[in-house]
């Protein structure tokens, strides 16, 4: 099948599932993704860390402008093509770039140049956007993070929050010298330093009130500067002509019920916290009375939400946990967070037409809400995928853009670049999540995550199964999925029990159906965490029947990277399992790993010889195994993301040419058939390549299903790409 016949097909069905309205109204879709490394210049050393922290953009909308804090760089992206943006380079500024904002022709960058927490400094460097030249500099006074321009373009506020040292005194302020406000006139597209007015926020707050802190910076159509004092749980409201404090308030508590409050390895959505703090991060002016905040909570909160204040200080809307339950549906939870949550940090306020839309960002999940604004409570649209941490969140109606700074770079684990990625407002049906759960009964979410290994339903079409890695480890799950739905639907959740209990010390990798209403699984071992190689049997009810360690004579030479899959060839005593182990061990020639095999009757194992792909990068090892119609289909993939990514692939092999040797033995080399690339589906998001591509399996009708694994949140973005790729067959 071609890949455009395949794409019509699926997107034929797309438009025709009832989970779709007839007449879709417009939404966001991500069109493309810009690596921040690709904008360094040639002789820079590219192993290094760079980042995309706060965005702004060109009056025309055309130029990206964003900080780079570890670079110390200001840098330029061009999207007069928003589908191709091209490297616009950078400028070095002297110190830490923390914040942009542009007027007129201009960029003020707000540079740190602090010689530590304890003596801070820092400076407004205006830009010239034509010559990329600084042309003016005010000096601050202090450590910026914050800028804004009002609407009218007469002021330019900035933030000095003379940030905390979190390794000093385990973080807990006071911590002198306090932060504070500036305001600047703006005269011809560039602030005037002689006009300078700094605005004391001290003696607001009754946590730390000789320490403001200040974090965020938003102006209204009044000139009215919307200031958050996020470790003081407070908010001010300030005239920008006079420099007074209209209004100032505390940002309160929430009590939290149904929530996740355990780094336990297992989703439970069954704890409460009571009197959390707020600590309101990002604020957007939504209009002349009323702000959303989005409450990141990163110091001793949690709320895991977004509260829309009026600037009397009155909760006109609080979000509780309900993005966050949306997420974990989407399976971008981040467990390993969960004391905090998803951890809302960003937020953006655009009408585009004459529909206004609110944009929450969590830098946790790495996910974006999309809401409508109603004026009373926001009406959920969409949540939108971005790359790892989100920071800045950027609108640009008149082009009906929308645009994240992603500022998690992760080159030194090998991981995914900082990314700025752009989205475009259309009418079209929303193309991500590609996968979500259901809802249980008390309104908490199935949560899901870390897919490594499907396999279809003998009998009911589109029907499959899914198992979850280690990441949960004290909750192994099978996953049913319906394939059906657009998105598909995780439809139920089952543990896999040894004893009663939720079984521990697997790392299920890998399941097949048993022919009997059960399964087996594929446990990948790591001898240093007292993991085993093995094989295991379950019921119906996840209970484990058996447990079939791999052969003595294998073990000597195992390394960590073990079973990867498993598949049933035959039916009854004269079944066979296969599986393929991921990379080579230590009895391996270099470039070929095992496929064994186990006869389920005669308790014989045996093996064939697979042979890799070669790389100039990184590793090529194997990650899944299903049989079809006399051929076992195995994906094999190397260990690179995004630009580095080239080996995603589909091989098969046929059964009736597999001749196994006993182990211990010389293994035949097997002759394997390249059937799919799957590096245009992995594309087909317009973010990066993600690099595990670990689940195949293809259901009762032929369908060929593919997923990635999201490695939990933990050091991704959580995206999980799930997709058909037609009909498998062995002559395609």
């Amino acid at each position: 099948m071609s890949r455009k016949s395949l794409y019509l097909g699926l997107w034929t069905a797309l438009a025709a599932s009832v989970a779709i309205p007839a007449a879709a109204e417009p939404v966001f879709n991500r069109i493309a993704s810009f690596p921040v490394a690709d904008n360094l210049p040639k002789d820079a050393d590219k192993s290094k860390p760079t980042s995309s922290e706060i965005i702004t953009a060109s009056e025309d909308g055309k130029t990206l402008i964003y900080s780079d804090s570890p670079y110390g760089a200001i840098g330029f992206v061009d999207i007069t093509d928003p589908a191709k943006p091209q490297a616009g380079g950078i400028i070095k500024v002297d110190g830490e770039p923390t914040s942009v904002a542009t007027v007129g022709g201009n960029v003020l960058a707000a540079v740190n140049t602090s010689e530590s927490k304890a003596k801070p400094s820092g400076r407004l460097d205006v830009i010239d956007i034509a010559t990329r030249k600084v042309n003016a500099t005010c000096d601050l006074g202090g450590q910026p993070d914050s800028v804004a321009i009002s609407p009218d373009k007469t002021f330019a506020a900035v933030v000095i929050e003379n940030e905390r040292d979190e390794e000093l005194n385990d973080g807990a302020i006071p911590q002198m010298p306090s932060g504070n406000l500036k305001i600047f006139s703006l005269k011809d597209g560039a602030p005037d330093c002689a006009t300078m007015k700094t605005v004391d926020l001290t003696g607001l707050s009754e946590i730390a009130p000789t320490d403001a802190e200040p974090e965020f910076v938003s102006i209204n159509s009044q000139n009215q500067i919307a200031v958050t004092l996020q470790e003081n749980n407070h908010i001010a409201v300030v005239d920008a002509a006079t420099g007074k404090i209209v209004s100032q308030f505390s940002a309160g508590t929430v009590d939290l019920d149904k929530i996740d409050v355990k780094n336990d390895g297992a989703f439970k959505f069954d704890g409460s916290m009571k009197g959390v703090l707020r600590e309101p991060d990002t604020v957007k002016w939504l209009d002349n009375d009323r702000f959303v905040v989005a409450n990141e909570g990163d110091y001793k909160g949690g709320s895991r939400s977004f509260t829309i204040f009026t600037k009397d200080g009155k909760v006109a809307y609080e979000s509780g946990p309900s993005l966050e339950y949306k997420i974990a549906e989407a399976g971008h939870y981040p467990d390993k967070r969960n004391k905090k949550g998803v951890e809302l940090e960003g937020a953006e306020f655009a009408k585009f037409g004459d529909t206004p839309y609110l944009f929450v960002a969590s830098e946790r999940a790495s996910m974006v809400g999309v809401y409508k604004d109603t004026g009373a409570d926001p009406e959920f649209v969409q949540l939108l995928p971005s790359g790892i941490g989100p920071e800045g969140v950027l609108a640009i109606p008149s082009r009906n853009l929308l645009i994240t700074a992603n500022e998690s770079d992760l080159v030194e684990d090998g991981g995914a670049r900082s990314h700025v990625m752009i989205y475009e407002l259309k009418d079209q049906t929303p193309n991500y999540p590609l996968i979500v759960s259901s809802t249980k009964d008390d309104g908490t979410p199935v949560g899901w995550g870390a897919l490594s290994g499907l396999v279809g339903d003998l009998k009911e079409s589109g029907k499959l199964y899914a198992v979850s890695d280690s990441i949960y480890y004290s909750a192994p799950t099978i996953y049913t999925i319906d394939a059906k739905q657009t998105p598909a639907k995780i439809t139920n959740a089952l543990v896999v029990k040894r004893a009663g209990q939720a079984a521990q010390k697997l790392d299920l990798e890998g399941l097949t159906t048993d022919g009997d209403g059960g399964f087996w699984l594929a446990n990948e071992g790591d001898q240093a965490k007292l993991v085993p190689h093995a094989i295991l049997n379950v019921n119906d009810k996840g209970e484990i029947k058996k447990e079939i360690a791999l052969p003595d004579d294998l073990l000597p030479n195992q390394i960590r990277y073990g079973l990867e899959g498993i598949t049933r060839v035959g039916e009854g005593d004269d079944a066979v399992l296969w599986m393929p182990i991921q990379r080579e061990w230590k009895d391996d020639e270099k470039g070929f790993v095992k496929l064994l095999r186990y006869d389920i009757k005669k308790k014989e194992w045996s093996a064939v010889a697979y042979p890799l792909d070669k790389t100039e990068k990184g590793w090529v090892g194997l990650s899944e195994i299903t049989a079809h119609d006399g051929q076992l289909y195995i994906i094999e993939r190397d260990n690179q993301v995004g630009a580095n990514a080239v080996n995603k692939r589909l091989y098969r092999v046929a059964l009736d040419g597999l001749k196994p040797a006993k182990i211990g033995e010389k293994l035949p080399v097997v002759e394997k058939t390249l059937a799919h690339d799957f590096m245009g589906d992995l594309k087909a998001s317009n973010g990066y390549v993600a690099e595990k591509l670990e689940g195949f399996t293809v259901d009762s009708e032929g369908n060929g299903y593919a997923v990635t694994d999201n490695d939990g949140v933990d050091g991704s973005s959580g995206e999980t790409m799930f997709f058909n790729i037609g009909k498998v067959q062995a002559t395609n």
